[in-house]
């Protein structure tokens, strides 16, 4: 059997945050739970929203809530020449091609399911004039599924929902989607555990899963805990903030958040306790098959 391998992929963006911790939790309880190794992740490509400081904040919050993660922290900086070699790898391959349109002009075709489709401008090579400025994948006709544990069977047909997505932005940083599967793939990742606001990612990761020859992973995308209003609870829409007290408290409110049923007795226990309590008792099938939470 393969070894199971977790992890946590954080933006060191700002201060870990409720829902950060909620998404840190289930990753770690599915991995530990099989007996697994939980590996961290600093998604640190996007340096202008790159916060000084968060990622070592980030670190210290995990160890206050005691998510003992395994190995060296991979920051992905450090993993520049690897995407660089894949996205030439991808255009040598013609599943990719340099785009010389600017952002207005990308964003002029037909709507899809996160908004404008990019109606294939230089496609088939940049048109006279143009200089290329980002690198685009070029996505197929043909439906991409993902078997999600929590939320059951999801597809995209990219070319009619997603269109040719961008691996390399015009500012010369390698996009998410492109990072995230060679990441995973190289820490040898068995399990993606991770909020359900993600869940419309899953199939270009996996098409370029398919396209570089690597191996796709079991993905379980759980609840994104919501305010009142309904909006995500993130660093960028003042996010509850996690308290430097009662770690045990703050975890079992999370696990109630994930579907668990925490006896009354982990609300006054430790960290260690109510992490014990959930390796013992996590249960995938349990989470809420809703796409957000109320906190």
């Amino acid at each position: 059997m393969t070894a199971v391998v977790g992890r946590f992929a954080p933006s060191p963006s700002g201060a870990l945050h409720i829902g950060s911790l909620v998404a840190a939790l289930s990753s770690f309880l599915q991995a530990r739970a099989q007996g697994g190794r939980w590996l961290l992740r600093m998604d640190d490509l996007d340096t202008p929203r790159v916060e000084p400081g968060a990622a070592a904040r980030i670190l210290d919050a995990l160890r206050f809530f005691q998510l003992e993660w395994d190995d060296e922290v991979l920051y992905q900086d450090a993993r520049r020449p690897a995407y660089r070699l894949a996205i030439e790898r991808l255009k040598h391959a013609g599943l990719a091609f340099d785009c010389g349109c600017t952002r207005r002009e990308a964003r002029s075709g037909r709507v899809g399911i996160e908004g404008p489709i990019y109606p294939g401008t230089c496609r088939t090579g940049l048109p006279a004039g143009r200089h290329a400025r980002s690198v685009r994948f070029r996505v197929g006709g043909q439906l991409v599924r993902v078997a999600d544990a929590v939320r059951g069977s999801y597809e995209q047909r990219l070319d009619r929902d997603i269109g040719d997505f961008v691996i390399r932005r015009a500012d010369g940083i390698v996009a998410y989607q492109l990072a995230t599967v060679l990441d995973d793939a190289y820490q040898g990742v068995t399990e993606v555990v991770r909020g359900a606001d993600l869940l419309s990612s899953t199939p270009r990761q996996i098409a370029l899963q398919h396209a570089l020859g690597v191996d796709t992973p079991r993905y379980a995308h759980v609840p994104v805990v919501v305010d009142a209003a309904g909006e995500k609870l993130g660093k960028s829409t003042g996010a509850i903030p996690l308290r430097p007290e009662k770690p045990g408290a703050q975890l079992t409110r999370c696990l109630v958040w994930l579907g668990q049923r925490p006896p009354e007795t982990l609300w006054d226990a430790s960290a260690r306790r109510v992490l014990n309590w959930g390796v013992d008792n996590w249960s995938l099938d349990c989470v809420p098959k809703a796409l957000e939470t109320k906190a």
